[in-house]
């Protein structure tokens, strides 16, 4: 396995362009299944997962053609579905999380979709009901063998339904989405998930000839369509990796510009930031971090009590950002109670940074309570293990603005979701190196 040393306590300059969007892209990349013609892609991030399920859909027949950095064309004009029962698939299909979002596609225009447990993040229990529960309104009989823990639904075709989902899943509502975009008569999706990067598969799938309304409301309405043509879609940047660099820049007392970050499309991000006390400065469409020699303070509420960040679906603040404000708070002038609701097993990685001298008081398994240090003392250098995508940049963070040199293992997290994250941060003057 891959290891990070980091010679932390330097500041860093410059500027850094966000990745294209990877929540977004697993979506998009299912969404080329649902036609024979040709789609073009760009702003694909060169990243593990997106790789892993770029692979999925070559073994399944789909032609792929890389035409520049980021940029690939797609055709499913011939897919097989007989690898979808073989045993490779069980294998390469339980690699990624993603590849849930495969079913929905090939169920509508093949009347049949499988997948294996999909894995992913060691964050806590991720239920599929969501997804299943939406495709068997659509019509969709729903197969599970305990013993190889396959999914699958068929249908000779799929009507129109009204359904209220229990929970506003993204990955749930693009699966439906996609289902029933090819379906019989008209669907309304109540309680949808409306973050931008299902707003995107939407505006995508209207490109493509189908016919969806409400999109970026929470409730969709789809009147089905018999085909679906070609079309070229750009991934948005990805606003996880903006939070990530927003946080970076405050932690090591950096001057740093964010570059073409699509400010309409971020939401509540740069506010939850300046409520830790950080400058973020808008300069266009990039976002300007300057220099905090003088570090930053956490805000109260109006009455004067403890500041609480938690995750809620969208418009509320992402989850996969909490780890990141977590390990920024940890060097601000005050307190602040951080609420992760929406997944049981993300905040344990702070044991890690407690190990560094971090002041954190584990509440339990969803909250957990930070006392600034001001930098009136650095965290210290460690050897630690990332234990999934987020929580494993949040230790990087924590390692770039610590005394000492630090040695992350188990970097291969890391490299699931950020591209090619050590060349460029070294680019802005950090000591990074990666040891294999």
């Amino acid at each position: 396995m891959g290891t990070f040393k980091i010679e932390g306590g330097h500041q860093l300059k410059g500027s850094i362009q966000p990745q294209g969007a990877k929540n977004e892209a697993l979506q998009i990349l299912c969404a080329v299944l649902l036609t024979p013609e040709l789609v073009t892609i760009n702003n694909i991030p060169d990243i593990i997962d997106i790789n892993k399920l770029i692979n999925l859909l070559i073994k399944l027949g789909v032609k792929v053609e890389k035409i520049s950095k980021g940029s690939y064309t797609f055709q499913a004009d011939e897919v097989d579905l007989d690898y979808l029962e073989s045993d490779a698939f069980k294998v390469d299909g339980r690699g990624l999380r993603g590849s849930i979002m495969i079913v929905g596609p090939l169920l509508a225009r093949f009347g049949k979709g499988y997948i294996p447990k999909p894995g992913g993040d060691k964050i806590g229990r991720r239920r599929l009901d969501t997804h299943f529960e939406g495709l068997i309104n659509l019509g969709a009989k729903f197969k599970y063998s305990k013993e190889d823990q396959f999914y699958g639904v068929e249908a000779e075709y799929l009507t129109g339904s009204y359904m209220l989902l229990e929970e506003a899943s993204v990955t749930g509502t693009a699966n439906i989405v996609m289902a029933a975009v090819l379906a019989r008569g008209t669907t309304t999706i109540y309680n949808a998930a409306c973050e931008p990067y299902l707003q995107q598969l939407c505006k995508m799938l209207n490109r493509m000839g189908a016919k969806i309304s409400g999109v970026g409301s929470n409730m969709l309405i789809i009147e089905g369509v018999e085909t679906l043509g070609g079309t070229e879609h750009r991934m948005l940047p990805d606003m996880i990796e903006i939070g990530s660099w927003i946080g970076l820049a405050a932690m090591t007392k950096s001057e740093l510009t964010i570059s073409n970050v699509s400010w309409n499309d971020l939401g509540v991000i740069p506010s939850v930031f300046r409520k830790l006390g950080i400058t973020v400065e808008k300069q266009g469409d990039d976002i300007h971090i300057p220099a905090h020699t003088n570090g930053y303070e956490i805000q109260s509420y109006i009455d004067g009590s403890i500041l609480t960040i938690s995750d809620a679906p969208w418009p509320g603040f992402t989850p996969d950002l909490l780890s990141i404000i977590l390990v920024v708070a940890t060097q601000a002038r005050g307190s602040v109670l951080i609420h992760q609701k929406m997944f049981e097993s993300r905040l344990f990685f702070v044991d890690k940074l407690i190990d560094m001298g971090a002041k954190i008081i584990l509440c339990d398994p969803h909250r957990a309570t930070v006392i600034g240090h001001d930098f009136k003392s650095t965290l210290k250098a460690t050897t630690m293990t990332s234990p999934d995508i987020r929580a494993g940049v949040s230790l990087l963070i924590a390692a770039l603005s610590a005394k000492g040199t630090s040695t992350i293992q188990n970097i291969e997290q890391i490299d699931r979701g950020y591209e090619n994250i050590d060349e460029r941060l070294r680019a802005i003057g950090a000591k990074i190196e990666r040891v294999e």
